[in-house]
């Protein structure tokens, strides 16, 4: 039987982490947050000493990633985020992920039946035939204002203006790469989640998913 696929992307900070995770939980689904695969690549890089932006050095290490590789502890830290955005850029190393997510997709860990993959091209190019697409998005305000929130209750001194002026450039590098940009795929179920807490977010999007299941079966 063909695995429930739910394609979850959305720009940083947008929460599309949180509503993956929750999805996944509500529905019995294995979830992969892919992000996680370019920051590990990216932590690798840094650890090595190395330059995230050397294209043949990345792709190498996106070709060997391990499994061990995705629980280093400093994967969420700001270094590794802004490394994980220049090597996402990099087509070899998309490349070189790209058996790993689709692996996941077509055959869930742990006997689940599907899986939820959040990201930023799971519906354009990872999982185009996915049974649910979605698009979780927010102003950069709000995005950045949700990313100083984050850094000071994880005990850093952030600056607002850095904060916003580093997603702003992100955001650039994500949507005018040549490979995989960030854009919602044309049949996406597109959130604004600007104004919106969690619990509404994930309300609306468990309606849609639910309503397009029930239509399916009609």
């Amino acid at each position: 039987m063909k695995p429930f696929v739910i394609a979850l992307d959305g720009p940083s900070a947008a929460g599309k982490g949180t509503l993956a995770r929750r999805l996944a939980a509500h529905y019995g689904l294995a979830h992969l947050d892919t992000g996680s695969l370019y920051r590990a690549v990216g932590r690798r890089i840094l650890r090595e000493g190395h330059d995230p932006a050397d294209a043949t050095y990345a792709a190498t290490v996106a070709q060997n990633l391990q499994p061990v590789d995705l629980q280093d502890p400093e994967l969420r830290t700001e270094a590794t985020s802004k490394a994980s955005s220049i090597v996402a850029a990099i087509p070899a190393v998309r490349a070189n992920l790209l058996a790993w997510q689709r692996e996941f997709a077509r055959h869930p860990p742990e006997g689940k039946h599907g899986a939820v993959l959040d990201g930023r091209d799971i519906g354009t190019v990872i999982c185009p035939d996915a049974d649910v697409k979605l698009f979780v998005t927010a102003s950069l305000e709000a995005r950045a204002g949700r990313r100083f929130r984050e850094l000071q209750a994880a005990g850093a001194n952030p600056i607002r203006r850095a904060v916003l002026e580093e997603m702003a450039s992100r955001d650039r590098r994500d949507s005018e790469r040549a490979t995989a940009p960030l854009l919602p795929a044309p049949d996406a179920f597109v959130l604004d989640t600007s104004e919106l807490d969690a619990d509404t977010v994930f309300d609306r999007v468990v309606a849609f998913i639910d309503s397009k299941t029930r239509s399916r079966r009609a």
